[in-house]
């Protein structure tokens, strides 16, 4: 606990300001390019980072192959891990892509929560059963230690620079989307690992 705890402290000192400066000087500069790219780039690479989702992600993979739903041979059981975890990534990244796009438009987050949990809503009738509740697990799990301060200050960075924009709704806006697109991601991921 002690170690979490330093760690967090840790976030927060020396990730959280300059997560802010980042969004400021990428915002002020007007490149909405490389906003968007340092958007993404921080979303991947926070949440392939995150240790919660390295140890669900192999947890799964064992699970699966001794479920019998994936081969039951290492390199499987490690293709499989590696690719959840790439998956879950690249749905974070995307999230935060859409999130950067959603606060520089003004576009309001109930409309894409609401338009996103329907796709996950139809994509569940789809999914196999087995990937149902992980599809689930992902979204929370991609929202911890690592992700949540530094999305949180890109959120709330850009939020505090675009006039109208509120740094509460907005940067926990991105979280919200954070943890919303893995699960449509690892629902279709199931769908062609399970095949």
């Amino acid at each position: 606990m002690v170690g979490l705890m330093l760690f967090v402290e840790g976030l927060e000192i020396g990730l959280f300001p300059i997560g802010e400066m980042m969004a400021d000087a990428l915002a002020r500069k007007g490149s909405l390019f490389w906003l968007l790219t340092f958007a993404f780039a921080l979303g991947f690479s926070t949440t392939i980072a995150e240790p919660a989702l390295i140890a669900i992600a192999g947890e799964a993979a064992n699970i699966s192959a001794s479920s019998l739903l994936i081969k039951n041979s290492p390199d499987t059981i490690t293709s499989f891990a590696l690719g959840l975890r790439i998956t879950v990534a690249f749905a974070v990244g995307l999230a935060i892509v859409l999130g950067v796009l959603r606060i520089l438009k003004g576009w309001p987050v109930y409309i894409l929560i609401i338009g996103g949990y329907m796709v996950v809503i139809v994509l569940t009738y789809f999914a196999p059963s087995a990937i149902i509740g992980l599809a689930f697990d992902s979204g929370g799990v991609t929202t911890s230690t690592i992700t949540v301060p530094l999305v949180t200050a890109l959120g709330v960075g850009l939020s505090k620079i675009i006039k109208g924009r509120n740094p509460l709704i907005d940067g926990f806006g991105l979280i919200a989307l954070a943890s919303l697109i893995p699960i449509i991601f690892v629902l279709i991921y199931g769908m062609v690992m399970y095949s």
